[in-house]
């Protein structure tokens, strides 16, 4: 703490006292501020928040971070004003992560920090999106979403005149590229060391595995895309609507689906958390270096719910994600992902001037990637229709 705002404010709660802080607080397995293995370019450290809060509010006021806001997580932004977007999925899974973390012990402002990059790098139109742009780099580099959002706060976001990026910590750094789920699969070379990530990127993993397979269902049902006979046929969810029934009967519809969302999430962390406590104990986990070197990754569920809720997912897979209307929006979003790459590749004249230069640094095809995966949904279709409409302004 600067030495003007110490003795302005003998109170104050500063860097130095808040690492103090962890040191008391912190379980001995979470990740503490002062170890840090710091940032790519030397910086000098702030006097009132710790490294983790400064990479949090980077992550926030970045243009990345305001893009997710108009990009699908299953629904198209203008197919409705309620359902997820990339934004408020990367919000819950912050709150889920969080309250994990403060369960544990876990460093709460790593945890949040780390969710609220981790989906930084997704194109526009969700999944689907990234399948065909993967498609279209494929023997050019590839892309994938994890990998692209290092880039991100590597080398695209331009904020500081004396480095490129946001310059994140290693940690948060680190959790980007082992971001490993049923969606996610990274591979990046310089974070490619043999280990486990620390429990607070861990945190991240299954909360965000919890957010996406609960609040799917939600969407589903709002778009009567998934209805309550079938979704009765999976065990998670009959055994919570049974609990809700039980302890809210008579409950409308509407109220009654909501209740068994808002149960299957508490479940679910409330198992997660019981059952990495326990794993923990039984193999004599004592430190960060201790996480990094166990055998495999330390949260889990237990038996009964991981059955739960691979089940669900299964259902989901079959019932929502291959719906009619949802394959319908997947094609279109292969279709403008496919097209504007083509456009974009046979005349590189039609990119901005700054994907240009980064043409001529890194190659047509990164700079095509780097260009589309930065779209939103919105901006995605008005330049499909700027490039293929003819009486489309250009």
């Amino acid at each position: 703490m600067t030495a003007v705002l110490a003795t302005t404010w003998p109170g104050l709660v500063g860097r130095e006292t808040a690492e103090a802080r962890e040191a008391e607080i912190l379980a001995p397995y979470a990740a503490r501020s002062r170890d840090s293995r710091g940032r790519r370019h030397p910086e000098p450290e702030h006097p009132l928040r710790t490294v983790y809060q400064r990479d949090r509010d980077r992550i926030v006021h970045s243009t990345a971070f305001r893009r997710l806001e108009y990009k699908t997580q299953v629904f198209v932004n203008h197919e409705g004003d309620y359902y997820r977007t990339r934004l408020t999925h990367t919000l819950e899974v912050s709150q889920i992560a969080r309250t994990i973390a403060r369960i544990m012990g876990l460093n709460e402002d790593l945890a949040e920090a780390i969710a609220l990059a981790h989906d930084l790098g997704h194109t526009p139109f969700g999944h689907s999106g990234e399948e065909e742009l993967a498609a279209q780099m494929d023997g050019h580099g590839g892309f994938e979403h994890n990998r692209h959002g290092l880039r991100v706060v590597d080398h695209l976001e331009r904020r500081y005149p004396t480095f490129p990026g946001l310059n994140l910590s290693w940690e948060v750094r680190e959790a980007m590229a082992k971001h490993t789920t049923r969606h996610d699969r990274p591979t990046v070379p310089e974070f490619d060391d043999g280990v486990q990530p620390l429990l607070e990127a861990q945190a991240v993993e299954v909360a965000d595995e919890v957010a996406y397979n609960n609040h799917d269902i939600d969407d589903g049902l709002t778009a009567h895309l998934l209805r309550r006979p079938e979704l009765a046929e999976a065990e998670a969810w009959r055994v919570a609507a049974q609990a809700v029934e039980r302890q809210q009967p008579g409950l409308p519809e509407c109220l009654h689906d909501r209740q068994v969302i808002i149960r299957l999430i508490n479940d679910q962390v409330t198992d997660l958390v019981e059952t990495t406590l326990a794993r923990i104990a039984e193999l004599g986990i004592g430190s960060a270096d201790g996480v990094r070197h166990a055998e495999r990754r330390l949260f889990a569920f237990s038996p009964t719910v991981e059955r739960r809720k691979a089940e669900l997912e299964g259902f989901l897979q079959e019932k929502l994600y291959r719906h009619y209307r949802v394959a319908r929006m997947t094609s279109k979003a292969k279709r403008f992902v496919r097209e504007l790459f083509q456009a974009y590749l046979a005349d590189p004249r039609q990119l901005p001037d700054e994907y240009r230069a980064t043409a001529d640094q890194e190659g047509l095809y990164r700079a095509i990637g780097d260009y589309i995966a930065g779209m939103t949904d919105r901006y995605a279709q008005d330049e499909y229709k700027k490039l293929f409409y003819p009486f489309e302004r250009v």
